[in-house]
């Protein structure tokens, strides 16, 4: 990155950031609910290099798109839909409506997280960008407000209404760890991963725009929660959301019944992992998905499928969609010393039952956002 950065811009850089992508491991659409997370941070990350410039122009490059844009700091006021830099420009934007004078910048980045797949290139993008404005501007902020930064300019630059989950996971991720998130304190711990497993990561190949999904299923929440008299819906346990289901339309009740029981999973979930019982949680695995499919509608048959082939394959644990849905990845928990077969597995199963290639990979959890 930095010969990189010298090459292009014909100067070093200041400062180099590295963020992670996530994996969401069991907790689907809670984080906005309230609710808890157990997610991971994955060894795919976004590097940003950058060095202050003077005057108020800020130019970015993304090397692996080989894409240039320019901004002026005092200009961010109308955004052009679906363009890569309004992450940038929105991270900029929290910066200043906080009172912080942000420097202009050149900044180089590039990304090992797939794209529009389900682990989250976009807060790995954001929280990369925090750490270096942080840095260029003389900052020391706390995780909680860089986390906060990197949501607003996802939800009020780009306009996805995304929780927190994304961000918390790049950031207070850990080697062997998973994140344990509870979106209502904002408490966060690490869970360790039992030795001997690994998680395989597939794309179905149909790829997701999660912004008016997204919405409405948030909407459909909010509904139900205020429905049935509370706060949010981390306030329902199963059994009075089925003593009240009377009080719900069709379709808020069964957004409120996933996310009720993706609660409750994230919870049986942590205790399985501190009893090592890997059998029960490959199970709430497969439960999370069988709720996407039935009641959160956020599975599509192609990750139904692939789910589905995972219970064939030698070496399975658990297997879900994760993150959004409507199209992207499955995670899978497999025991480590046969993951490259279940890969191999894996790929010539869905191509034999969809007709898709598809890719297949091992990751592993990953240390959390840091200067390098």
């Amino acid at each position: 990155m930095k010969q990189a950065f010298f090459d292009y811009f014909g100067l070093k850089p200041d400062v180099i950031a590295k963020a992670p992508g996530r994996l969401e491991i069991l907790g689907n659409h809670t984080d906005y609910n309230e609710g808890t997370v157990l997610s991971v941070a994955v060894d795919r990350a976004m590097t940003v290099a950058a060095a202050k410039v003077p005057g108020k122009t800020c130019e970015l490059y993304d090397l692996a798109l080989e894409s240039k844009r320019t901004f002026d700091l005092d200009k961010l006021d109308n955004p052009k839909k679906g363009d890569w830099a309004n992450y940038v420009k929105g991270v900029v934007q929290e910066f200043q409506k906080r009172g912080y004078d942000v420097p202009a910048f050149k900044a180089m980045m590039k990304g090992t997280v797939p794209l529009s797949a389900g682990m989250s290139s976009s807060a790995a993008l954001e929280m990369a960008f925090v750490l270096v404005i942080e840095k260029l501007a003389g900052l020391n902020l706390d995780w909680k407000t860089k986390a906060k930064i990197g949501q607003a300019a996802e939800n009020n630059y780009v306009g996805a209404k995304t929780g927190l989950l994304d961000q918390v996971s790049s950031l207070m991720g850990r080697e062997n760890q998973l994140v344990y998130s509870d979106f209502r304190t904002l408490e966060v711990h690490n869970v360790p991963i039992p030795k001997g497993t690994a998680f395989v990561v597939a794309n179905c190949m149909v790829k997701h725009n999660l912004t008016n999904e997204y919405n409405e299923r948030r909407e459909a929440c909010e509904l139900a929660a205020k429905l049935l008299g509370v706060k949010a819906l981390r306030d329902v346990t199963p059994e009075m959301l089925e003593k009240q289901k009377e009080k719900l339309p069709e379709v808020a009740y069964l957004r409120a019944k996933h996310v009720v029981g993706e609660i409750d999973r994230v919870e049986k979930g942590a205790k399985a992992l501190s009893d090592n019982d890997l059998t029960t949680f490959g199970k709430l695995m497969f439960q999370s998905q069988y709720s996407s499919t039935h009641y959160f509608d956020n599975s599509i048959p192609e990750l139904d499928a692939m789910v589905e082939i995972a219970k064939t394959i030698s070496g399975h644990i658990g297997a879900r969609l994760s993150g959004g849905g409507f199209g992207g990845i499955t995670v899978h928990l497999v025991y480590a010393d046969q993951a490259q077969a279940y890969c191999q597995a894996l790929v010539k199963k869905y191509k034999e039952k969809t007709g898709l290639d598809t890719e297949a990979m091992i990751c592993t959890a990953a240390q959390g956002a840091h200067l390098m």
